[in-house]
């Protein structure tokens, strides 16, 4: 579903109508959080966010397996693979596995480290120490307790933070922040905004470090894309954030299409962008996540080809720090 846009705003009647149904759904998501979970044979480093919708969760997953490396350990991705069919727990493989089968955020793993889907967290992580890992960083989970976390990471946009506060269906948050907070050991606001630095005094004030960052387009991508006319198009959290992204690096967004986060294309759905993109000499632009779910369409709409990707990843501040915190967590094992 499209996140709508009254998550993002103070409470008004569209919230208060929902908020009876999103007390419920809040109340259970709080008793679910609370239960206990079994401890990985590995160290278990979560990323998650309070919220639904993208907040730069998966590229700084990518980012801590990269620091995680570079301290000589060798991580693995643990997801319950959204959007995909299988339940695991099986190690992805890029070149077999589809959009449909293992989710688009699994795959775009998968290109850094080695991946695990199991909608089963414990035996996940049972099959990533099969594989000779020496850690886990799992992509989401932070609301699930069904196993262990040595170190959980809550990752917030910065332009919209907590959104109205309210759960589901009422706003965007997955529990109450109530039940959340206590369960977060550091935070990371990506991005500018009033709202990120609400979210960082909030953090600060319950004694848990912060860390800033931004996510930057791939540079050679953005060069190329700079002062050329646009259709932009995206099936992520918020596509508005993307479309902003290419118009600051000087591209011409002059059509923009948005879909609902894990949007599964159809072929006609995709000619008919690249049509549109033709008629009026644009060039089609989407982002990284979305490209993993519109190269599965590559045989039956090869035209797909035709479409640029803009990849992001995370620029960190303070990454020093964060590296010692990494280290002590690991030291703790």
């Amino acid at each position: 579903m499209k996140a709508p846009g009254f998550w993002w705003r103070a409470p008004g009647p569209a919230a208060r109508s929902l908020q009876p149904t999103s007390l419920i759904y809040g109340a259970v998501a709080a008793r679910r959080m609370r239960q206990p979970g079994q401890r990985a044979q590995l160290p278990v480093i979560c990323i998650g966010n309070v919220t639904v919708g993208g907040s730069g969760k998966t590229p700084t997953a990518i980012h801590i397996a990269s620091m995680l490396r570079s301290m000589g350990r060798r991580p693995a991705f643990l997801t319950r693979g959204y959007g995909g069919a299988l339940a695991g727990p099986l190690v992805v493989d890029p070149g077999h596995h589809s959009p449909r089968e293992v989710g688009d955020e699994s795959l775009l793993l998968a290109r850094d480290a080695p991946t695990i889907v199991s909608q089963d967290r414990p035996a996940g992580a049972a099959l990533a120490a099969s594989l000779a890992a020496n850690a886990i960083v799992m992509d989401d989970g932070l609301q699930n307790p069904s196993l262990e976390k040595d170190l959980s990471i809550a990752v917030f946009d910065g332009a919209v933070g907590t959104g109205n506060g309210l759960c589901l269906p009422a706003g965007p948050l997955r529990a109450p922040l109530s039940a959340q907070w206590p369960q977060i050991d550091a935070v990371i606001v990506i991005g500018p905004g009033e709202a990120g630095d609400a979210v960082h005094t909030k953090a600060i004030r319950r004694g848990l470090p912060v860390f800033r960052g931004e996510l930057r387009p791939d540079p050679a991508a953005a060069a190329a894309l700079s002062g050329r006319r646009i259709l932009a198009f995206a099936g992520i959290g918020r596509p508005e954030k993307f479309f902003a992204t290419l118009r600051q690096l000087g591209a011409e967004v002059v059509e923009t299409r948005a879909f609902a986060d894990h949007h599964p294309y159809r072929p006609g759905e995709v000619a008919n962008l690249l049509d549109a993109a033709r008629r009026h000499d644009l060039v089609p632009v989407t982002t990284e996540k979305d490209g993993v779910r519109l190269a599965a369409l590559a045989a039956a709409e090869p035209r797909v080809s035709e479409v640029r990707e803009l990849p992001v990843s995370l620029s960190l501040l303070q990454a020093d720090r964060l590296g010692r915190l990494l280290e002590t967590t690991l030291a703790g094992r």
